[in-house]
């Protein structure tokens, strides 16, 4: 078992990552359908906990079923993240986890996110202040370093170790990089291989298929892996890599039928949790992923995305399904 705090997880768990505006509810229940182990919210602004903002507050809800579960925070001054983070207790997930990794302009640049990789002393000082505010484990996602001059991931994992957390989710990226090039992971499996290291590290970054999950796990000894981007619309990503993990044979794709029964749960929660306006509009991302490699589904894709209504896109799913009448991909 991986151990978090008291909280035990499966070995090697895989992790859904914080994605703002993706890994919201309706999306974390069909990647807990699909395997995932552990999910974290979409990163929350602590100031908008702090002012009571309705968006920065509707990101608290957390459900049952998606247990184990951690809220992320992030924001710029200690204090107002401690306060946050005693806001974030309140909801009761298992986890509190900070964001010191989004590579974002309007995030990094004012200090919060990988902008305080600048300031490591700063970030020691606020990870210690919000473990002494709460009771539930703390753990902290990160990047490589500002820039590939500023790479200092082992005196940060210490240090953060240091000061009581739990676990440590590393992009292999720097800051500057934001999500270009290739993820390097060595700088990850040299802190998991540190004799000074006993917190889980967990890596990200560029995995986007069983095969590179355990080509990664076996290379780089890490202890679970976090999938963000290519789950986006495909959340069997995760089955798959157990299956593959398990087996060592790659799982047949979902069919069109799945897919299709899919969009509608997604599509239904998303509605349900949102309104009709907002959860209609903030599917539209989803739904190239969830029927990528369809041939001539590109009629469709068209009409869902400029669909207006709940059942304007039932209706061209339906049409969907009477089209292509359960073909599998492959």
């Amino acid at each position: 078992m991986v151990k978090i705090g008291d909280l035990e997880i499966k070995d090697f768990p895989l992790l859904l990552a914080p994605m703002e505006d993706v890994s919201d509810p309706p999306f974390r229940a069909v990647c807990k359908e699909n395997g995932a182990d552990l999910m974290y919210t979409e990163f929350i602004s602590a100031e908008g906990l702090i002012r009571d903002a309705v968006k920065s507050r509707q990101k608290l809800d957390i459900y049952d079923y998606e247990r184990p579960i951690g809220i992320q925070i992030f924001g710029e001054k200690i204090e107002s993240m401690r306060e946050a983070a005693a806001i974030a207790e309140e909801a009761n997930p298992e986890i509190i986890d900070i964001n010191y990794g989004c590579p974002v302009k309007k995030v990094a640049g004012r200090g919060a996110g990988a902008g305080i990789l600048l300031d490591i002393d700063k970030m020691q000082k606020m990870t210690e202040e919000i473990v002494k505010q709460v009771k539930k484990p703390v753990t902290v996602k990160t990047r490589l370093g500002w820039d590939h001059d500023n790479i200092r991931i082992l005196e940060v994992a210490k240090r953060l170790q240091d000061v009581g957390v739990q676990a440590l989710t590393i992009h292999g990226r720097t800051r500057q990089q934001m999500y270009k090039g290739v993820a390097d992971w060595n700088p990850i499996a040299e802190v998991k291989a540190h004799p000074d290291i006993h917190i889980p590290i967990f890596g990200n970054g560029d995995i986007d298929s069983p095969q590179k999950a355990v080509e990664y796990k076996e290379k780089y000894g890490i202890d679970g892996i976090m999938i963000g981007r290519a789950s986006i619309g495909y959340p069997w990503i995760f089955r798959e890599i157990k299956h593959y993990m398990e087996t060592g044979e790659i799982l047949a794709p979902p069919s069109i039928q799945e897919r299709i029964d899919t969009v509608k749960r997604h599509l239904n929660f998303s509605v349900e949790w949102k309104g009709d306006k907002t959860g209609i509009f903030e599917m539209r991302r989803h739904y190239t992923t969830y029927f990528k490699g369809v041939q001539h589904f590109k009629p469709f894709r068209t009409q869902l995305v400029e669909a207006m209504t709940h059942d304007e896109v039932m209706n061209i799913l339906s049409e969907v399904e009477e089209a292509f009448d359960k073909q599998v991909i492959y």
